[in-house]
């Protein structure tokens, strides 16, 4: 199918010749190419043979002259073909307008047609149909390498604990339904591979996983990371984008730290859990979407909605079904098989020996409280595989301290003043420094941006 505009091929459908050739001569003016249908017959004829780009198709032909119903009886047949169709009747009513849309029809004119409206119709449906086709050969390229990647994934998830064999019987009940799943746990307990499973064991796993971090989008940019824009539609649009709902259609949307999300976009994301539909910035057409949506946080959303910061439609909308992932200290049992899986990871990444744990080394890793969860279970393998010389990690080889055991007495405290003490000891540690103190902390900058303001810590506004 001709993408640009100079090559665009349109299928006038009329059995007014009148029409036809008005028609003919305001589309060859502006560089489009066209070809006519005088009969229902003739409009999937040519449709099939010569693939245009869009088709203007009459709702009326010679033997029903009002009803629409020809029109949409035609539309049923080029349903397959994946052309873009407008619409067009000289006794236009809103319900047949509907009628249209609903069953596939991407806009609707009346006649007699206002003559930039239509011009602009045309150029926006065929640009759709330019990055839908693009949009399709990306989500193929997403598909193929997500299933290339499938057994090393399956080969990582590790549920020998009892508290992750209840996970892994859970998810199994679940996954293959097409509820929404919100995933609770702390920090580096591994929702983003959790949601993976559960994307695996869907009847979506021939269909691509799109993945969002909210935290680590600007506030001004999540209306166009989710739903897309067009070229123009803001100052710094110099190309059109695809949104996340529409490269996830037919497959899964895990959105990661769902608390991030800001009060003013929950209605626009409640809207298309509820009905499916969006609008792409800079446009008015409005989009139909299929997702199955996985999300993640480790923040309390009822806390949240309880200070207005998070819409309790939408918490329900979310939480069809929850999955609290156990933190590491509670799936002692675990740790051996997760520490393999690192070690045969960074023996690779390092290119060295496959190595392995000494007794003392494992007693050492079941005695740590594990703050940093997984996560930080990565990042002590990881160096002690660097530092390591002989074939065998040691306890030594670990470098974990002592004082951080789950023999050591803890201080408890609730999960937001423990979240405060940590900023105000981070940007102390990093001169207020918002950059080298947010990496410290794994998390965005706008993330960390939030906190302070949450918490009212003062900060160099301008580092």
């Amino acid at each position: 199918m001709n993408t640009t505009k100079s090559q665009a091929t349109i299928l006038i459908a009329d059995d007014d010749e009148d029409i036809r050739l008005a028609l003919e001569l305001l589309l060859s003016a502006h560089n489009y190419k066209t070809i006519e249908a005088g009969t229902a017959k003739e409009v999937v004829i040519e449709s099939e043979r010569q693939k245009p780009d869009l088709i203007l198709l009459d709702m009326n032909f010679s033997r029903d002259t009002t009803s629409g119903q020809e029109g949409l009886a035609i539309l049923q047949q080029l349903d397959q073909s994946n052309i873009p169709v407008i619409l067009m009747t000289a006794w236009g009513s809103i319900e047949l307008a509907v009628k249209g849309l609903q069953q596939g029809a991407s806009d609707f004119i009346e006649k007699p047609w206002q003559k930039e409206k239509l011009l602009n119709s045309i150029e926006q449906q065929i640009n759709f149909s330019r990055i839908k086709q693009e949009h399709q050969g990306y989500r193929q390229l997403l598909s193929k390498s997500q299933h290339k990647n499938l057994p090393a994934t399956s080969k990582h998830w590790v549920c020998q604990s009892s508290a992750m064999q209840a996970v892994e019987q859970l998810i199994k009940q679940i996954a293959p339904t097409d509820a929404n799943i919100l995933i609770l746990g702390e920090n580096g307990t591994g929702k983003s591979m959790l949601a993976e499973r559960i994307h695996q064991l869907s009847s979506r796993s021939d269909q691509p996983l799109i993945s969002v971090n909210m935290a680590a989008i600007p506030d001004n940019l999540f209306e166009s990371e989710l739903f897309g824009h067009q070229k123009g539609a803001f100052t710094d649009a110099k190309q059109q984008r695809v949104g996340r709902f529409q490269l996830a259609d037919q497959g899964s949307l895990f959105f990661d730290e769902i608390g991030s999300l800001p009060i003013n976009l929950q209605p626009k994301l409640l809207r298309v859990l509820e009905s499916g539909q969006y609008e792409i910035l800079g446009s008015s057409q409005t989009q139909n979407t299929n997702v199955r949506l996985i999300s993640a946080t480790n923040a309390d959303l009822n806390q949240l909605v309880n200070n207005g910061d998070f819409r309790q439609d939408l918490l329900y909308r979310l939480n069809t079904l929850v999955i609290t992932l156990p933190p590491l200290r509670e799936r002692l049992a675990d740790i051996p098989a997760l520490a393999e899986n690192f070690i045969v990871s960074f023996s690779k990444k390092y290119h060295k020996q496959t190595l392995t744990l000494d007794d003392d080394a494992i007693t050492k890793l079941k005695s740590h409280y594990w703050p940093g969860n997984v996560r930080e279970l990565g990042h002590v393998i990881e160096r002690a595989v660097l530092l390591t010389v002989e074939n065998v990690i040691s306890a030594q080889n670990l470098l974990l301290d002592v004082g951080t055991s789950t023999n050591c007495k803890i201080e408890l405290q609730p999960l937001e003043t423990a979240e405060r003490k940590l900023i105000e000891k981070t940007m102390k540690i990093t001169s207020g420094h918002v950059i080298e103190a947010a990496k410290l902390l794994e998390i965005s900058r706008n993330a960390l941006y939030r906190r302070l303001e949450k918490f009212n810590i003062k900060f160099d506004a301008n580092q």
